[in-house]
């Protein structure tokens, strides 16, 4: 019945709160990451949801666009901005995905959506994760987040997805608080983004 039924209740009306709670600080990071980014606060791109159907994801916009002398973007730690550093060590580039929860496409917690693009590389195991909504936290995040292998975020996954249940979506509610707080396993190896997912595992 949680599964069916009351996440999805509990994800809406939680989310809602959230965002009200939020929208000053919603608003006073868009107006600073509009200015850093010199234009564009936001961050769209595709990712696949439950059933591998793709919707657009939402994030506060971390890096600026600026490119080389050939027009080629500059790699992500040349682009990424001291207003955009600090708001994803404290995970603040999170906040609108409030409103993919709202809409439907996400839940607050559950695997945490990944590239379209890895869709065909997943193998049968790999592949359930997407039997549920993904998650703005999840499972893989308090368990080592971008500091542990693809294929232990893909074991956690499918954990959670076998064991979902209220109070396992309560322990992984505030261990994601702690985290953030600590700002622990942000990203591997300290590098701005995560190691690409090849296949093979």
């Amino acid at each position: 019945m949680y599964r069916k039924v009351f996440k999805r209740v509990i994800d809406f009306i939680s989310a809602v709160l959230g965002f009200i709670f939020l929208f000053p600080l919603f608003i006073i990071i868009t107006l600073f990451l509009a200015f850093a980014n010199r234009g564009n606060p936001f961050f769209f791109q595709n990712r696949p949801g439950k059933g591998g159907r793709i919707f657009k994801i939402v994030k506060f916009k971390t890096m600026n666009d600026k490119k080389d002398s050939d027009n080629n973007l500059l790699p992500d730690s040349d682009r990424l901005t001291k207003v955009g550093m600090f708001v994803r060590k404290t995970s603040l580039d999170e906040i609108p995905q409030l409103i993919n929860v709202i809409k439907g496409d996400m839940s607050l917690i559950g695997p945490r959506p990944l590239l379209p693009e890895y869709l065909a590389l997943y193998n049968d195991f790999q592949k359930q994760r997407h039997n549920i909504k993904p998650g703005i936290t999840g499972w893989a995040q308090v368990n080592g987040r971008n500091a542990i292998s693809w294929e232990k975020k893909f074991e956690y996954d499918v954990w959670y997805i076998k064991n979902l249940s209220f109070f396992l979506d309560i322990k992984i509610l505030v261990k994601t608080i702690q985290k953030v707080i600590k700002r622990e396993s942000i990203n591997a190896d300290n590098s701005v983004t995560i190691e690409r997912f090849n296949g093979g595992n």
